[in-house]
């Protein structure tokens, strides 16, 4: 059954099932030890609600990465809630760069806001002027996923409008380089307040955390009190409140900058052995993933799965198709039986398509 792959809401975690070599889901495969020992050590500390210390630990150490005040960081329970979120802005409409992470939409059209896509031609650089001027709610990643482009800071200063704000998905930011210099985060505006500029983080991926569900945004105080009208109390944990003090601190930081560039040479392995075997590396990545075309990639994403791998179709995504599939960086040895499988599995399936000799 394929009819799941194209719904909106699907992501990689359905594809990776128990037993299988995962490529399917752009989360490292457990927290660090630092931060799994912190977590370890607050067990005893749930039977409390979560206290107002431990949530301005976290925001003075979110405020301290970025160079930015305290009254302009928001803890979220997950980069998603940002997202969900976004309606209470009440934008008159909004526009989604896309190819582009589908939850901004999924939130969007459930409160009823009109969405224009703008949808980018390969290898989807982005271009602010093919925004709509009358859009007041631009959404796009940075690095997008799934196709693992990384924008220009210029390009996305180039969104900004007055009267407009500009949402940007950094949940993948922490894993980027620049290939010359080394430098970590090149392409963040993390950094930069503005009173029209909304970035939205993760702490999970890079830290292996997807099941705590922590991350934060970053905007000027007077779009934080609308974001914030009517939410719930006590959004986030005590652990999650541990695991962003641990994962944005000074220890956390320098572990995500060893992380970023061992992903840079697993993921430069990736490429070079994709390409040697004639498979089509879309764009040139900056992410954790890899946006490979391959002809019938249902078919062969079926395959792989009975030969014990998982990957992720990017089929439901805004303006890609069946054939488009996202790949998670991996070590050079897992990548390595994974290419040979596709190009093995390849094989077969064309002997199939050629007609039997009478």
């Amino acid at each position: 059954m394929t009819s799941g792959l194209f719904a909106r809401d699907r992501h990689g975690d359905a594809d990776a099932e128990p037993g299988l070599v995962d490529f399917a889901v752009n989360v490292r495969s457990g927290p660090p030890r630092f931060v799994a020992d912190a977590l370890a050590a607050r067990i005893g500390d749930l039977a409390a609600y979560p206290s107002p210390r431990d949530e301005q630990r976290a925001v003075e150490t979110v405020a301290a990465a970025h160079g930015r005040r305290p009254d302009e960081v928001l803890l979220l329970a997950g980069a998603a809630e940002g997202f969900e979120l976004l309606p209470r802005l009440a934008p008159r409409l909004a526009a989604l760069i896309q190819p582009s992470f589908t939850e901004p939409e999924l939130a969007l059209r459930a409160a009823g806001i009109p969405i224009t896509d703008v949808i980018l031609p390969p290898p989807w650089e982005l271009d602010a002027t093919s925004v709509p001027d009358e859009a007041d709610l631009v959404v796009l990643g940075n690095p997008t996923n799934p196709t693992s482009v990384l924008h220009p800071r210029t390009e996305i200063e180039g969104l900004r409008r007055p009267g407009r704000i500009v949402v940007v998905d950094e949940a993948f930011a922490d894993v980027t380089t620049d290939p010359p210099s080394g430098r970590h985060e090149p392409c963040s505006i993390a950094a930069e307040a503005s009173d029209d500029v909304i970035v939205i983080r993760s702490v999970t991926k890079t830290f292996g955390l997807a099941g705590l569900r922590a991350g934060y945004l970053l905007a000027h105080p007077d779009v934080i009190g609308r974001l914030t009208v009517g939410r719930r109390p006590w959004p986030l944990g005590t652990l999650a409140l541990t695991a962003v003090a641990q994962c944005v601190g000074p220890v956390g930081q320098d572990y995500a900058r060893t992380v970023a560039h061992r992903i840079a040479e697993d993921r430069a392995a990736m490429v070079a052995m994709l390409e040697t075997a004639g498979i089509e590396v879309c764009a040139p990545p900056r992410a954790s993933f890899v946006l490979i075309r391959v002809p019938d990639a249902l078919a062969l994403k079926d395959r792989l799965r009975h030969n014990g791998f998982a990957i992720r179709s990017a089929a439901n995504f805004v303006g890609l198709d069946d054939e488009y599939v996202r790949l998670a960086v991996r070590d050079p040895a897992t990548t390595r039986t994974l290419v040979d499988t596709i190009t093995a599995l390849r094989e077969e399936m064309a002997a199939c398509r050629q007609p039997s000799p009478r």
